[in-house]
């Protein structure tokens, strides 16, 4: 099956995750992407949190599928002339190199728009270009803080919480993934590169933009009537941490279901909808709370939220998540189980539809990983095992015209 992004040629100079991710989600999709990578070490997510020893760690695998590796020493000249003879045959060249770095390298903007008029060149950056702190150094909880998020995650008599989703890194890399998509869509159109930049801060701030909502209707009323505060509680000038709260107005909750004394997760998510009130009082076997007047409005219930929320645990002391969630969906009542890592795992619908694949590799054995998100009427992504360390180096060099002689040569003074 021919893949939408096949004959784009992507260098790859990222590392960790959030680059990395963005190079993966290309290459599912057809890009041949070359991961440059530093002789004798590479990416260093290769060694970090390793579970096997000598073998690539999990934290690099899960992120650099269906990639090559082309280990390449871009401080030797032989190393620069290598990367002068990529840059002229691709079509992205994707970083995230800390300010400065690709200029001291002797690559900048102005000189690799004139190796290739037509490569984008797509950059991870901590905060953007001109802001007050865009020489500080950023990773996940770096950016999760930077960016709102943190400040509004958790508990109102807790700290500023992390979250355990990669808001900062990998939510980058998606975006990055959308500018490189839209900068060759405009290449098509104008025949010219062009830079394309995100940052942390503002992927994360982007995910945000509900609580940037709230903040304004906090200025203008000085309250927030779907947060747990309201209508006991105290609002300062800031948007708070609202718990499990809903963030679109409807009230929810995380609520205990049967083994929470012993399982840590045995708890389901419920969401009170408005055109739900009646199911769920249905559902709950309160017939007499759809007209009791101190129930049948959302603005009726907010004062004794919690109290419903009571109610709704003491009907679930009886059912596992499962259970509860199997008969609640039956009344179309907006719910979850709130599943672990094992559970997902091993869940055979996201094995099915390939959001979960086990990826066969030649020093792991195989390992799950992550598939597409996105899904396609007409493809389906293939996931592959990540590369090992310089193991395309060979075909990368004699696809640019270098000989086995040549080859071996920069291999001697070890400039790939």
């Amino acid at each position: 099956m021919t893949k939408p992004l096949e004959g784009i040629k992507i260098i790859d100079f990222t590392h960790v995750q959030a680059g990395p991710a963005c190079t993966q989600l290309l290459a599912w999709f057809g890009a041949d992407v070359i991961k440059v990578e530093r002789p004798g070490s590479g990416d260093v997510t290769r060694n970090q949190l390793r579970d096997i020893p000598d073998a690539d760690a999990l934290y690099f695998t899960m992120l650099n599928s269906n990639k090559k590796s082309l280990t390449l020493d871009t401080k030797k000249p032989e190393g620069k002339e290598v990367l002068e003879k990529l840059i002229r045959e691709s079509d992205v060249l994707v970083e995230n190199f800390g300010p400065g770095a690709l200029d001291r390298m002797g690559f900048s903007w102005e000189r690799l728009n004139e190796l290739n008029p037509k490569m984008i060149v797509a950059s991870v950056k901590g905060f953007s270009d001109g802001h007050h702190y865009d020489d500080l150094k950023v990773y996940e909880n770096v950016a999760q803080c930077a960016g709102g998020a943190a400040s509004t995650t958790g508990f109102w008599d807790g700290p500023p919480t992390i979250s355990a989703a990669a808001l900062g890194d990998s939510n980058t890399g998606m975006h990055l993934a959308i500018g490189i998509l839209t900068a060759l869509l405009g290449r098509d159109k104008t025949g010219k590169g062009q830079k394309v930049a995100v940052s942390m801060q503002d992927s994360v701030l982007n995910l945000c933009r509900v609580k940037l909502r709230d903040q304004q209707r906090l200025e203008r009323v000085g309250y927030l009537e779907e947060y747990p505060q309201y209508p006991h509680g105290e609002f300062s000038d800031v948007v708070p941490r609202g718990g499990n709260a809903g963030g679109g107005g409807q009230p929810g909750w995380v609520l205990k279901c049967k083994g929470w004394e012993t399982d840590p997760n045995a708890y389901i998510y419920f969401t009170i909808q408005g055109h739900a009130w009646e199911p769920i009082c249905k559902a709950l076997g309160k017939p007499e709370w759809i007209d009791d007047p101190s129930y049948k409005t959302a603005e009726a219930r907010q004062p004794h939220i919690f109290d419903i929320f009571k109610t709704i645990e003491a009907w679930l002391a009886d059912k596992t998540k499962f259970e509860a969630v199997d008969i609640l969906r039956k009344f179309d009542i907006p719910c979850a189980p709130v599943l672990t890592m094992k559970e997902l795992a091993n869940d055979p619908s996201l094995r099915a539809s390939g959001t979960i694949v086990e990826v066969p590799h030649k020093k792991r054995g195989s390992y799950l990983t992550v598939g597409s998100p996105i899904k396609f009427s007409d493809m389906k992504p293939e996931v592959t095992a990540s590369p090992l360390l310089g193991e395309h180096t060979d075909e990368v060099l004699l696809g640019l015209g270098y000989s086995r002689q040549d080859i071996f040569n920069l291999r001697e003074i070890k400039a790939v």
